[in-house]
């Protein structure tokens, strides 16, 4: 983290836990104004003559549709189809930017540059230089207008403003991501807080992303996912038409030739513990051996419930009882704002 940028929040009144997460105290994860930091994500810069075409042959998107004024998500899968990370991709300054939670950070740019060979491109930890923020809530779009002449309006859509980048994120609520230098950030921070929003941490924004119904690859969940079964294809992070990019032809004939038996759901528990990504599921539906399913990410409501997105059976999910562990608590499955069948015609179409 940005030591200028950890001090100024410290004097705000933010905490860190053993992970170099700030939170705020009472974290109001609903709160309908709120700003939160982003210090959790990473960001690797990638330049280079090559940079664009060294991309394609890695990620699951197009980076050719990859212009100033839209960012998308991508998977970064193995040889056998199975994503290792996961990106949000943008291009800024010259570069493309990709963010990624920090955790995975380092491992994933060790494995990119092993690919490098004599192409001419760099790839660059740049999460300190700058900082991110968000805001979410009906209140973004105002305090946001005033304070920048113009706002991206469709989701996914980026502005710059000189230094300072603006990324409308997907889901049902009004939400925003702005990348500044240090200083920059710290101005925003107090203005928008002077407009009313209130500090909160990583989970509130985790929530968020949750219930988007956007996935996120944890340590505890590398390997685990061929992207289809994290809805990647309903959310224009896979493309089919692009080419080859390592492990595309498990990808595409799990698209093709094979039938999605798994895929993401969105789902509210009870439980003495927060669920891990990548904690297991189980079902007296499930006959595969291999479980029901697996956590992508879980946040606190409060008390000892949890809303989490999973991988599950889809056989078990719409036929029985999912729990969490074996002969855990039921897992009470909520709506995505977006529907597997509405999407998935338009992705045949």
């Amino acid at each position: 983290m940005n030591q200028d940028w950890k001090r100024f929040l410290q004097a705000a009144g933010a905490h860190w836990d053993e992970h170099d997460i700030a939170h705020f105290g009472e974290d109001a994860a609903l709160d309908p104004c709120a700003l939160h930091d982003l210090s959790h994500l990473g960001l690797i810069r990638v330049t280079g003559a090559d940079a664009e075409t060294f991309l394609q042959g890695q990620i699951t998107n197009d980076v050719r549709e990859l212009g100033e004024t839209h960012s998308q998500l991508a998977g970064y899968c193995g040889p056998k189809g199975r994503m290792l990370a996961q990106f949000r991709l943008f291009r800024r300054a010259g570069a493309i930017c990709l963010q990624l939670p920090r955790e995975l950070l380092g491992d994933t740019l060790k494995r990119l540059r092993m690919f490098v060979l004599r192409a001419q491109v760099t790839l660059e930890d740049v999460s300190d230089d700058w900082v991110r923020i968000g805001l979410s809530g009906e209140c973004a779009p105002g305090l946001l207008s005033a304070l920048f002449d113009g706002l991206p309006q469709e989701a996914n859509g980026v502005l710059h403003h000189q230094e300072i980048t603006l990324i409308r994120m997907p889901g049902p609520l009004p939400r925003f991501e702005i990348l500044a230098p240090p200083d920059e950030a710290m101005d925003l921070w107090r203005r928008l807080g002077e407009g009313g929003a209130r500090p909160a941490g990583a989970d509130a924004w985790g929530l968020l992303d949750i219930r988007a119904g956007l996935p996120n690859v944890y340590a505890g969940t590398r390997e685990a996912f061929v992207p289809q079964m994290t809805n990647l294809q309903l959310i224009d992070g896979l493309s089919f038409t692009k080419g080859c990019y390592t492990g595309q032809e498990v990808v595409a004939r799990m698209q093709y030739l094979g039938k999605l038996k798994r895929r993401m759901y969105r789902a509210r528990v009870r439980a003495g513990a927060r669920p891990a990504p990548g904690d297991t599921l189980d079902s007296p539906a499930s006959a595969s051996g291999q479980g029901a399913g697996r956590v992508v990410d879980a946040r606190p409501l409060g008390g000892d419930e949890y809303e989490l997105l999973a991988v599950v059976e889809i056989a078990a999910a719409e036929n029985s009882e999912v729990h969490l562990g074996k002969d855990g608590p039921v897992l009470e499955f909520l709506d995505l704002p977006y529907a597997f069948e509405d999407a998935e015609a338009r992705q045949s179409a």
